[in-house]
């Protein structure tokens, strides 16, 4: 790549292919790279309209006739767990989650193998092995983080870490917020809700470094996979005129948010 790819982001369309997440439809994505001792910048930037990381990768559909994909982040500072939220916080009271540099762990890559098969067996991700995981974290060129969520033990008390890992989180820090790049958790667990303990702890998290919001990428209205990223209320849906409010009412103010 040469230096002046490094300076100027150059932007590219991929081909339309099946799209993962509506039947019957096709996707295209715009996509540039995130390089460089300005990567950092530029992830805030991209995030803000609406780009996705992925490695030294960031993406954002550009579907012909389709705008489903909708950025959304929600708003820590207000987030107020609902009785349903609270119910998950405490099934897991008995975990603890701990921040670490993005470094890939053969225990990390057995939860997210065991995460693939039962979960997402069919998918593009499927036949991911040890070392596409190790780049999946390390590939980045931006500050990113890995929390594991781990099960206390009975020296937690005192070593104020856990045990057994049942959950990991692949996440960026944004100048205004985490962005959740990727997360997964040992399927046995499944009775747990950890896909959303994880965005609660995220919500909690962001809030206690003074950070704004809480990236959670794509929401799309009537797909199983990513509706359920509009429960976390309130949170701004980025539209063509900016990011605009949702509150639990469901309304939308008529001024966007910058």
């Amino acid at each position: 790549m040469t230096q002046h790819s490094r300076d100027t982001p150059q932007f590219y369309l991929t081909a339309p292919s099946p799209c993962p997440y509506l039947p019957g439809r096709h996707e295209r994505k715009v996509f540039t790279h995130l390089v460089g001792d300005k990567a950092g910048d530029l992830n805030d930037l991209l995030t803000h309209g609406g780009f996705r990381r992925s490695q030294s990768i960031a993406y954002r559909p550009a579907c012909d006739q389709c705008r489903a994909c909708v950025s959304v982040r929600v708003i820590a500072n207000e987030f107020r767990p609902s009785r349903n939220f609270r119910k998950i916080l405490a099934r897991n009271a008995d975990i603890i989650g701990e921040q670490r540099s993005a470094v890939p762990t053969s225990e990390q890559y057995s939860v997210f193998r065991a995460y693939l098969d039962r979960r997402h067996r069919h998918g593009g991700m499927a036949d991911m092995t040890v070392l596409d995981y190790a780049m999946m974290v390390e590939d980045s060129h931006v500050e990113t983080r890995i929390i594991e969520y781990r099960k206390r033990s009975v020296d937690s008390g005192i070593t104020g870490r856990g045990d057994e890992l049942i959950a990991v989180a692949l996440t960026d820090v944004l100048s205004d917020g985490l962005s959740m790049v990727y997360s997964f958790f040992e399927p046995s667990e499944e009775s747990r809700s950890l896909g959303t303990f994880m965005i609660l702890d995220h919500i909690t998290r962001a809030r206690r470094l003074g950070l704004p919001y809480v990236y959670l990428g794509y929401w799309i209205e009537g797909s199983k996979k990513m509706d359920y990223k509009g429960r976390f209320l309130p949170q701004q849906r980025l539209a063509p005129s900016g990011w605009l409010r949702i509150d639990a009412s469901g309304e939308v103010p008529s001024e966007p948010q910058d």
